[in-house]
């Protein structure tokens, strides 16, 4: 009599469940799509469509290096277009005349910005007040700007091209952020060839802003605009590729 036992040879589990692989793979795909729509903006894959902060001192070339990035692929956040925007809207200007009157309004009952700009320069409670109703309205597009973005296969990346970037926290939308440095002597005379504007001027200006020094320490990257556009744009190419081999 033999008496050894008999056992069933060993299971193979991974030649058994190999033929199910590719189905398991469909259904995890099926499901993270209908995940993804539900993850908060912070949460971020690695095709997903970078956003782009530019920061830097007034006339440092913020807008040139966004239009550079526009170029590039990237679609642009104008957050100083669609805040001058804003206050031609009907609303927006019957709400300012309700602050502080038809001082506000040009001759032909338009929003006079740079009697606005003057206001809220001059006073923080009227500036806060403006920023308030403004801020909401131009994240609002932003936000808009973004998820159509996303959906467009064409766009690369989303440029955030915001004076108050950090003041008003847009910083954190942003997964890279590039400073835009340039020599004070250039900036103030970009300043009063395009604005009219002296160093006086634009030092008040940046004042209610955060310290240069500071924004560069938040950025990632660094762009210098000292130069010709084409030296800058040099510059914005490596910039934007290294950002697209990492995002």
């Amino acid at each position: 009599m033999n008496d050894t036992i008999m056992t069933d040879p060993p299971i193979n589990f991974r030649a058994r469940l190999l033929p199910f692989l590719p189905v398991a793979i469909v259904w995890l795909l099926h499901d993270l799509g209908r995940l993804l729509p539900c993850l908060p903006e912070s949460f971020s894959l690695s095709a997903r469509k970078p956003v782009i902060g530019v920061a830097g001192g007034i006339g440092a070339g913020k807008t040139l290096v966004a239009r550079q990035l526009e170029q590039l692929g990237a679609v642009v956040v104008d957050a100083d277009g669609i805040a001058k925007a804003l206050l031609d809207q009907p609303d927006v200007r019957r709400q300012l005349v309700n602050w502080w009157g038809d001082a506000v309004l040009d001759a032909n009952g338009q929003t006079d910005r740079v009697a606005v700009a003057q206001r809220v320069f001059e006073n923080p409670v009227d500036r806060q007040k403006l920023e308030t109703l403004i801020h909401p309205l131009v994240a609002e597009q932003r936000d808009q700007i973004i998820a159509d973005a996303r959906q467009n296969p064409a766009i690369t990346a989303i440029v955030v091209d915001a004076p108050l970037l950090f003041e008003v926290g847009w910083n954190d939308q942003c997964d890279h952020i590039i400073f835009i440095k340039a020599d004070r002597h250039l900036r103030i005379a970009r300043q009063k060839s395009n604005r009219g504007w002296d160093e006086a001027e634009l030092l008040r200006r940046e004042k209610i802003q955060l310290p240069l020094d500071k924004k560069l320490e938040l950025a990632h990257y660094m762009v210098e605009n000292n130069g010709s556009e084409a030296e800058c744009l040099a510059q914005v190419r490596d910039v934007f590729s290294r950002i697209l081999n990492t995002n």
